[in-house]
């Protein structure tokens, strides 16, 4: 009986493209077949091959640039798959038996033969050549049993095909989203105002330093705060009922007081003011920031004039990197790399970083469909793994530095400041794993499974 898909690849150069809809098609039902030690790099054992070969319902032949020899010759594992495979054809009278997927840029006529047999195009996304396959092999009744076939090929993939990926001892660096402060005042002052209207108006006199804002509350790093408010030609004092100091000992070890203030109160009265350091710093540093359905705020970089990479070298090691925090998205304007902060005590005094995409129409002009925002960003996430968003973090701090290569804003009037630290905390490892040698073509894969509800929905 003929119930098996064939697929036929050059090893080991077109392995990606082979493993992945070898995987796909046996996930959706159907019983495939995949010469398994040619992807180990081992010897092709032909009898195999044949017998495969004669119980196969669909010859899918893996079409790339890989197919030939630099001679420009098909390679002989192939051509005896082919040819033996059209004898099969034509002996029991099987129309498109050999359906070749075309999963680069390569010419149609690099095979003799070949041009005449319709292609189904992979090269420019996986997942809709998939699309196009899946309805080929039901318009040609190829059996199918969804839903209840046993993924013996994935169980292979995981115990054998990436078995020499596993731990070893090798020291490896990992970045945390903890970002420290290196350095700070050792006090800071609350000061209690009769109502919110003079605690704004204090707030907002002295403009050139981060003072957060909480009911009748501000808080400063600043002991000394211009309180002459002029009002009607004349200046006037608008001085606070109380006014409280604190050390970060205080803050950190805790303190008992049955009255206001309480070390709940000061440590949330502390945390508004970090807040406003930082954002007080990302603003300067020309952020724009963006709320989001939660009512937090994420902070991006707009586009200015030009797009220009963020040049840094990672921590001890020589290695250099740049990155861009934005670039255009076709058919959507421009994506944003942006942050969202929330101030931490413990384990470190700083800010827990948690990283977005956000999308512009102009580089400027946020989208505000909020649907449409989301469909953008699981478009875009797509493509951004853990080295990719550890970059732009990365690139996104660095970019904070000043002329001196320090990331620092003034908090007090006399010049006292607040520092960063350059690079988020790391964690080292005394184990690893070996990575392997070729990148899975990320950029060419699109979630099916996503897509297809996606369209289920909208029926």
């Amino acid at each position: 009986m003929r119930d098996t898909i064939f697929i036929s690849h050059a090893t080991p150069a077109d392995n990606d493209f082979s493993i992945w809809i070898a995987s796909r098609l046996e996930m959706l039902g159907y019983k495939v077949w995949i010469d398994k030690e040619g992807l180990l790099g081992g010897e092709r054992f032909w009898a195999t091959i044949q017998k495969a070969l004669d119980r196969s319902i669909k010859v899918l032949f893996v079409y790339s640039k890989n197919i030939v020899t630099t001679e420009g010759i098909l390679r002989q594992g192939i051509e005896n798959e082919l040819e033996y495979a059209k004898s099969i054809a034509a002996q029991d009278g099987l129309q498109d038996f050999i359906i070749p997927l075309h999963i680069d840029n390569s010419s149609y006529h690099l095979v003799i033969g070949q041009p005449n047999i319709n292609h189904i195009p992979f090269n420019n996304n996986w997942a809709d050549g998939l699309k196009q396959l899946l309805k080929k092999l039901e318009k040609d009744n190829v059996p199918s049993n969804f839903g209840n076939q046993k993924s013996s090929f994935s169980e292979w993939y995981e115990n054998e095909y990436i078995s020499n990926c596993s731990i070893i001892p090798h020291e490896e660096r990992y970045y945390t989203s903890w970002w420290s402060i290196a350095e700070m005042p050792n006090r800071f002052y609350m000061y209690q105002f009769a109502n919110t209207a003079q605690a704004k108006a204090i707030r907002d006199l002295n403009k050139e330093i981060p003072i957060s804002l909480l009911s009748n509350c501000i808080s400063s790093f600043d002991g000394n705060l211009n309180f002459s408010v002029q009002r009607d030609n004349e200046m006037i004092e608008v001085r606070p009922e109380h006014t409280f100091a604190f050390s970060l000992t205080d803050i950190l070890d805790g303190f008992m007081s049955e009255k206001f203030p309480q070390h709940r109160d000061v440590e949330n009265h502390f945390k508004r003011l970090m807040y406003c350091v930082i954002a007080n710093l990302f603003r300067r540093a020309g952020l724009w920031k963006h709320e989001m359905s939660n009512k937090r705020f994420a902070y991006f970089l707009p586009k200015y004039d030009k797009i220009t990479k963020v040049k840094f070298i990672y921590p001890e090691s020589t290695r250099k990197k740049a990155k861009a925090l934005l670039g255009e998205m076709r058919g959507v304007g421009f994506w944003h790399y942006g942050v969202s902060i929330q101030p931490t005590l413990c384990p470190f005094i700083g800010f827990s970083l948690k990283s977005h995409i956000l999308f512009t129409s102009d580089g400027a002009q946020l989208i505000d469909d909020e649907k449409k925002q989301h469909s953008f960003r699981r478009k875009k996430g797509k493509y951004l793994f853990n080295k990719e968003w550890r970059d732009l973090l990365l690139a996104f701090i660095q970019r904070l530095k000043n002329k001196e290569g320090e990331i620092s804003i003034q908090v007090t009037t006399p010049g006292k400041q607040v520092k960063l630290k350059e690079w988020p905390e790391m964690l080292i490892s005394e184990i690893g794993y070996i990575d392997p040698d070729t990148e899975m073509s990320i950029d060419k894969i699109e979630d099916y499974y996503e897509d297809l509800t996606a369209e289920e929905t909208n029926d």
